[in-house]
Formats: structure tokens, sequence, C-alpha cells
């Protein structure tokens, strides 16, 4: 029996986060300690195993509604079906054969929902690398950042960009532009792999009892930006100009300015939209320490 085992790490984005929706520029780079991993194997009928978010056994209705809080009513089911969807129309329309054999897909996420770590995409991007593995489908990586999109936007309704998925397609450290024109003739933005080793050390904190889905925050936005809200395109604008300022920091690890910036990312975020309190006072003290 052939057995594919794959995996995608959680996403932390850097710089010029949220304009990877409104041709802006980002960096990110993926993470090694939170990881979704996907195991697929030849099985007689096509069998997706409920992994732990779509468990429906709670040890009493408190355990039930914080269940709910952390993962949602869908918990990964809904991705993995979207996901294999998505994939086999791409397939199908590209003349690639996948009829045969069937399959069972079990996956398993150690990346704390809801917390902006890209989770859900993460659990997405390993189903596609299982598919692409067991039916030997080359997908290039510019075009599976936008099919990963499309599962999420289109299948699920989830507002999103192309930042996360980019980066834990590519792996690593990713500077990503975004630039209109570029993209509206290619399909795509310009990707650049930046080496890791120019990031300083980095303190990662979150806290899962503010989680919230990011299709909340992004879809007030969009509705701005849609109307021209001065505010939100002048933002967008400046995310953009904090990216491509923070990658020459790191060629020049300047990580002093580096520090400046991502404060300054941050507090342009914090004047465009309300923020939870405790997710303010989150960061500040990170800022005091």
């Amino acid at each position: 029996m052939r057995i594919v085992e794959t995996k995608a790490c959680a996403r932390i984005g850097l710089l010029g986060n949220p304009s990877d929706g409104y041709f802006g520029k980002t960096i990110s780079t993926t993470i090694q300690d939170f990881r979704a991993s996907v195991v697929l194997y030849e099985w007689p009928e096509l069998e997706i195993v409920l992994g732990h978010p779509d468990r429906g056994l709670f040890n009493s209705i408190d355990d039930l509604v914080e269940d709910v809080r952390l993962n949602g009513l869908y918990g990964g089911l809904r991705l993995i079906k979207a996901a294999i969807k998505v994939f086999a129309e791409y397939c199908r329309g590209k003349g690639l054969p996948i009829s045969s054999p069937n399959f069972a897909l079990r996956y398993e996420t150690e990346i704390p929902r809801q917390v902006g770590l890209a989770g859900s995409s993460a659990i997405i991007t390993a189903t596609f690398r299982a598919l692409m593995d067991f039916f030997s489908i080359q997908i290039p990586n510019e075009i599976l950042a936008n099919l990963i999109l499309e599962v999420e936007t289109q299948e699920i309704g989830i507002a999103a960009g192309l930042q996360d998925r980019v980066c834990q397609v590519y792996g690593g450290l990713v500077f990503m532009d975004f630039n209109e024109a570029y993209f509206k003739a290619n399909g795509h933005g310009r990707y650049q792999s930046l080496d890791p080793g120019l990031l300083p050390p980095l303190f990662l904190a979150y806290r899962e009892n503010l989680s919230q889905i990011s299709g909340i925050y992004h879809s007030n936005l969009r509705e701005r930006w849609r109307l021209g809200d001065p505010k939100v395109v002048d933002a967008m604008r400046a995310f953009g100009e904090l990216a491509e300022e923070g990658k020459q920091c790191l060629l020049e690890r300047d990580y002093d300015r580096l520090a400046k910036l991502i404060d300054r990312n941050f507090d342009i975020r914090s004047e465009l939209v309300e923020l939870d309190p405790s997710n303010v006072e989150m960061v500040h003290l990170a800022r005091r320490l």
C-alpha cells in the first residue's frame, strides 16, 4: 500500500499585513513550531477520516461550547472536501488523470486556531501536497497558491488574501509584491524567497481566548476598500511601503529599524479597525519588555 505524508507550517506576517488582498506588499515567514499534516493512502472508497477539530464526542456541554468557540461549527472537514474538489476540477480542466485509485485521507493540526497563524490554509496546503504526490501531479507554486486561496474564498466564502498561501507554498521567508498591473497581466504577484538566516531572533505570542475568524476582520476592510475609503486606501499603500523598506532592513540586518517598522505596521492597523483591548495590551506588553 502506498502511503503519502505531507505537512504545511504555520505562518507569521512580519510586515505589510493585510495589504496582500489590496495589491500591496508583504513579508511573511513560516515557522516550524506548529504544522498541519496529512496522511493519504489507497483505500477501496474515498474516505475522509475526521480529525480532532471534527469530533462529535464531548465531555460536557461546556466542552462542546469551548470546541465551537475555538474551531467553529465545521472544523477541518469542509477545508478538506473543498480542497479535493478544487484539485479535481483543476486537474480535469488540464486533462490530468486522477480517476483512480481511491484513497483515505486523515489530517492532524497543532496550529492554534484563529489567532493569525494561517491554520486553515495550512490544512489545505498539506492536502494539496498529498494529492499532488499521490497522483504524481505537478502544479507551479504561483498557481498552487491561487488554488488554495480559491478553496477558501470561492468554495467556503472566507474573505482572505494570498499572503498566507504564498508563504506556505514557497516555505521560509518570502517577500511578496502584488502590484496591480503585474497581477492582472500574470494572474499572480512577484514572489521572492529570502534567506531565513536574515531574520533576527523572534518571539511569538498569541492568546487563544482572543481567537477570531480572519474573514470577520477582512470583510469590513474589503467593503471600505470597495467604497474607496481614503483611510483604508492610504493604509494599504503605507503597509506596502513598510514591507519594501523592511526587506531592505533584513538584507542590511538593520534590526532596530525593522522593529520600528513592525511597530508602525501594528499602529496603522489599530488606527484602521477596532482591535480587542486585551490583544492590544499584549502587544504593548511586548514593547515594554
